[in-house]
């Protein structure tokens, strides 16, 4: 494939190739220390420029996931961390991603999940896959109830934001347009399960609280994902093609403790899983548009 400007650069398909590549660094598609395919095996494989592509990769880099070097390629050398001490979490895994924790919960006939999370960027992601495996007819859940929490979208938040300018809002705008773009998907690819007669109840529910996340959040089926952000310092390509140093946090990158409930109601991971979800539930109700 030939050259391209900064359109596709630095827009949809630039974001569409950023996306897919972080899902499958997170969850484990390339383990920690393998390497990225050749840069004209990604460009042939999404069907876009090599430019794109090294802007993608540079991309990458900022964020932390891998390392490029001469002559070797892009080496992996982060994943989302997931910390579990539920015997259930580590049968036939070396390591623990959010990826498969999803997969299992969608394999129940009922699919119960809460989420707060500073975008839907990374939960948009799981949920596809989840729907390809559905059409695939790998699963078959009978009811799908999700829930979002997120910031409300006149707050302006403390990140991500420029560090030399923290009154530029093309980060912010950037956010917002993110969000919008995955709370959109969302809706089409549920809706679609709905009206295909794949799952016989479908139920998506979204609403802003006026706080900052200051970590995310899943409660997937009464078992608990919880992490803390990390503010980074990381260039952010605009989608005009703009560099900019940004103040920012990444949802991928959170690393996630897992907490589940046991038969003893006083055991640190029952008692977080219930206050977890007690919160959860409280922002639901009271503070919410």
């Amino acid at each position: 494939m030939t050259g391209t400007g900064k359109g596709e650069a630095g827009g949809k398909e630039f974001r569409r190739v950023a996306e897919e590549l972080r899902v499958r660094i997170a969850d484990g598609a390339y383990p920690l220390d393998s390497y990225l395919p050749a840069q004209t095996a990604l460009a042939t494989e999404f069907e876009v420029s090599r430019n794109t592509v090294q802007r993608v990769l540079e991309e990458l880099r900022s964020e932390g996931w891998i390392e490029s070097r001469q002559g070797k390629g892009s080496r992996v050398i982060k994943n989302q961390r997931i910390q579990s001490w539920s015997p259930r979490a580590s049968r036939s895994r070396q390591a623990l991603t959010l990826g498969p924790l999803i997969g299992e919960a969608f394999e129940k006939s009922e699919v119960t999940l809460d989420v707060y999370t500073l975008t839907s960027e990374s939960l948009d992601a799981h949920i596809r896959t989840q729907a390809e495996r559905i059409r695939a007819k790998n699963i078959a859940p009978r009811r799908i109830a999700l829930r979002v929490l997120l910031p409300t979208e006149s707050m302006t938040l403390p990140y991500p934001r420029a560090k030399d300018d923290p009154d530029d809002p093309r980060l912010q705008d950037r956010l917002h347009h993110i969000t919008k773009r995955h709370t959109e998907s969302l809706s089409e690819v549920l809706t679609a399960l709905k009206t295909e007669n794949l799952v016989s109840s479908v139920e998506l529910e979204i609403r802003h609280t006026p706080l900052t996340p200051t970590f995310k959040l899943y409660v997937i089926n009464g078992e608990v994902l919880h992490g803390i952000y990390t503010v980074i310092e990381r260039e952010v390509v605009l989608d005009d093609g703009d560099k900019v140093t940004a103040l920012d946090v990444l949802g991928y990158g959170a690393t996630l403790t897992h907490h589940v409930k046991d038969a003893d109601p006083t055991s640190p991971g029952s008692v977080f899983v219930e206050g977890m979800t007690t919160w959860f539930e409280s922002v639901w109700t009271r503070l919410t548009d």
